[in-house]
């Protein structure tokens, strides 16, 4: 999996809503495209986006086909963004000193 993928699977706001929609647990095809005014086609070619991704399994189950979040997808993502989040703490930190110390009057 290439974090570009990932990136551009979750770049549509559709395939956002269904990884958060996941986030509860997993669900059916008519679980995820019930908040969505798409048709059927087009939210298999959203699943599909998603799973080749990686960012979600389907596991068969006789008829069924439930998707879930893969964990390993999301954690990827987060590795890569701790350096930045690092550097945005720090940042955010240094402004909370300088606006105590302007209310301080140093």
């Amino acid at each position: 999996m290439s974090l570009d993928q990932v990136f551009a699977a979750l770049g549509d706001p559709t395939r956002r809503a269904m990884v958060a929609q996941l986030l509860a647990g997993e669900a059916s095809v008519t679980d995820l495209a019930a908040p969505h005014d798409l048709a059927q086609p087009t939210i298999s070619k959203h699943l599909k986006v998603l799973e080749a991704a990686k960012i979600i399994t389907t596991e068969v189950r006789g008829n069924a086909r439930p998707r879930r979040l893969n964990p390993a997808a999301l954690r990827d993502i987060d590795q890569w963004l701790a350096p930045f989040r690092a550097e945005w703490e720090a940042r955010l930190d240094n402004l909370e000193r300088m606006m105590a110390d302007e209310k301080a009057g140093k």
